[in-house]
């Protein structure tokens, strides 16, 4: 019998009631404000004193860690062709203080946090952790991009690291990594494939080396 994957329908900003209720593994779509920030970001506010926009709070509790395709319409107001995620583990330092600044309860990104932010920053302070499904679904999120609310510090910072608030639809596949609680999917995962990855190793030759730096011991291996 084929698994069928529960999907839920989250309006943003999200109740702790419904956040506490996501199951790692679930499929997600948002309804609302989902605003973007990363370094640049975190840098302005965290370190140069720039206020968050008065309606941030107000309007979302979710963080995309992303680098929008926008370009300006007639209009006066932006086109955006496409959504693509980046990795969240690089911000893995500000993010104890973004989250108490900021409020968001759910971050959005891919690959995953570390094991230790999951218990350590995510958990204590209720947050969920949502990754985007497989490489190449930046134009499919795109779809779920109604308008943009607002867009902050976009001369300083530029299109990719700007703060952008984007009313949203229907905006998805995300797959929950993590619960409230901080089990992870991709944690529980890759314990199970590093327990038996050695068995892989049995019996073959041991490889040439070719470049600089490559080894056939795991424990060396930079990635």
């Amino acid at each position: 019998m084929a698994h069928t994957l529960k999907q839920v329908s989250l309006n943003i900003p999200a109740s702790p009631e419904d956040i506490a209720a996501l199951e790692i593994g679930s499929i997600v779509y948002l309804n609302g404000v989902v605003y973007t920030a990363r370094e640049g970001v975190y840098d302005l506010v965290m370190n140069k004193g720039r206020v968050l926009p008065n309606d941030l709070k107000e309007l979302s509790n979710v963080n995309f860690h992303c680098s929008p395709a926008a370009a300006p319409n007639e209009d006066g107001g932006y086109i955006i062709g496409g959504v693509t995620a980046t990795a969240s583990f690089r911000f893995s330092k500000q993010m104890p203080d973004w989250l108490d600044l900021s409020e968001s309860k759910i971050i959005i990104g891919k690959g995953g946090m570390r094991r230790e932010d999951y218990k350590n920053v995510l958990a204590p302070r209720k947050v969920v952790y949502l990754s985007t499904v497989g490489y190449g679904t930046g134009a499919l999120l795109g779809r779920g991009v109604k308008n943009v609310h607002a867009v902050h510090w976009l001369d300083e910072l530029g299109i990719a690291q700007a703060l952008w608030m984007f009313k949203v639809e229907n905006f998805g596949p995300f797959i929950v990594d993590s619960d409230i609680k901080g089990n992870s999917l991709f944690v529980n995962q890759g314990e199970i494939v590093n327990q038996n990855i050695d068995k892989l190793y049995e019996g073959l030759k041991q490889p040439a080396l070719h470049r600089y730096g490559e080894t056939d011991d795991r424990k060396d291996e930079l990635m």
